[in-house]
């Protein structure tokens, strides 16, 4: 994905990506979910090993396709539900994490709305013995909904692409 970097964009969009990393590590889901638009695909692809040559049509796999996840605001407020009835076993206790984003890169689109991609490092710890480091990037299509960013299109995409990891129950 090729950006045309516009600085006064980056210095907007950074603190809202900081504010959500904030509010994911303190388990603030419901207000997290306040940075999606009513209409987002949250959307997280499974990553292929192909030949170098083919690797740009190839490496990702398509919407509609198998993937690790693929959501609407419906799915993910079911998410954070389930999270906060102490049914997810996965959760339960509660995973501590850190997530750590970065190398933001921003345009304006010509319809008003914003594309950006960041990098991200997320460590998670649960009970005594259980660690996960997940790495990889995020691109996102934002819109201004009553003045504030939101993102209307999330797609993650792991460096890994085989998960060794029990579960993914942390939002990256």
């Amino acid at each position: 994905m090729d950006i045309t970097p516009d600085p006064a964009l980056w210095l907007e969009l950074m603190p809202v990506y900081i504010r959500e990393a904030w509010l994911l590590d303190d388990r603030k889901f419901r207000e997290w979910l306040n940075f999606f638009t009513d209409d987002v695909l949250y959307f997280m692809p499974r990553r292929k090993n192909v030949p170098r040559r083919e690797a740009a049509a190839r490496e990702l796999t398509p919407l509609g396709d198998l993937a690790f996840l693929e959501e609407d605001r419906r799915y993910l407020e079911m998410r954070v539900v389930r999270l906060e009835s102490g049914m997810a076993w996965a959760e339960e206790p509660a995973s501590r994490t850190r997530h750590m984003i970065a190398n933001l890169e921003a345009e304006s689109l010509p319809n008003g709305e914003a594309r950006a991609r960041t990098a991200f490092l997320v460590y998670r710890s649960h009970l005594e013995t259980d660690h996960q480091l997940l790495s990889g990037y995020r691109e996102d299509v934002l819109r201004k909904v009553d003045g504030a960013w939101k993102v209307a299109k999330r797609m993650i995409v792991l460096d890994a692409n085989v998960l060794l990891d029990k579960n993914l129950s942390v939002f990256l």
